[in-house]
């Protein structure tokens, strides 16, 4: 697990406003529960704001992780209580995917912005 400069990242394949959008993920962002999210490409640089509900998240770090190097700990910055219960979710929402733990991801962290 590497924390990557945005040079050192490839272009983004989707954008900041796709980063989390399923409304029990936004409201685990809301409540701090949620301070990271994987995705199979690249959605934010570090530094970019993603607004949820009209409150801003900065993007602190975006680096690569298999599913294989996930830990419980990393299943809770997800807001979920161990790793199983964070796979069980991803199976849910992706039935035909196969959870295979070599395959990357991108980790992106995020933290609320203080005015």
């Amino acid at each position: 697990m590497t924390n990557q400069t945005n040079d050192n990242l490839p272009e983004k394949s989707c954008s900041i406003e796709r980063l989390v959008t399923i409304e029990a993920d936004v409201e685990k962002v809301l409540n701090g529960e949620k301070t990271a999210t994987r995705r199979n490409g690249v959605y934010a640089h570090p530094g970019e704001i993603m607004v949820l509900k009209y409150k801003e998240f900065k993007v602190d770090a975006v680096y690569a992780q298999t599913l294989g190097e996930m830990t419980d700990e990393d299943a809770k910055t997800e807001g979920y209580t161990s790793m199983e219960d964070y796979k069980e979710s991803i199976l849910a929402l992706h039935p035909k995917m196969p959870w295979i733990p070599k395959m990357s991801v991108w980790v992106h962290e995020f933290s609320p912005v203080k005015k």
